[in-house]
């Protein structure tokens, strides 16, 4: 059956497997560890041969800190809402511990940004799921 742009955008806000929808992107019991393949359908998740494929979703999780947490920080500081050392300590936290709360998401949010454009890659659709390996469909 092949997956929608919008089954595609739901299963990455809920970090789903692209292809099958399958429970989650990461193992379990771990925060960080991306499964190499999804447990439901074998969809290879991990790329190790595509290198910087997700470095992408390290500028996602770096341009989603800085809108979402230290912009706000910088903005209370200048208008004097908080002063500059309550400042400095939030945007330091906050520098180190919103990115690793939001890794699972960025990562999910980049694989859902590929498919979301290229949804004829994802094996559902015909494709391989290789990136470069479906461009002349």
């Amino acid at each position: 059956m092949k997956v929608t742009r919008a089954q595609i955008v739901v299963r990455g806000l809920t970090n789903r497997c692209a292809n099958c929808g399958g429970p989650t992107l990461f193992k379990a019991g771990t925060f960080f560890q991306v499964n190499k393949a999804c447990p439901a359908c074998g969809f290879k998740i991990e790329r190790n041969n595509d290198e910087g494929f997700f470095l992408g979703s390290m500028s996602l999780n770096y341009g989603v800190t800085l809108v979402c947490f230290l912009l706000p920080v910088i903005l209370l500081a200048y208008n004097k809402v908080i002063g500059p050392t309550t400042a400095i300590v939030l945007a330091g936290i906050g520098a180190l511990v919103f990115p690793a709360l939001f890794y699972r998401s960025s990562r999910s949010w980049w694989l859902m940004n590929y498919y979301l454009f290229l949804p004829h890659h994802l094996p559902a659709n015909g494709g391989t799921g290789r990136p470069g390996e479906d461009d002349n469909i």
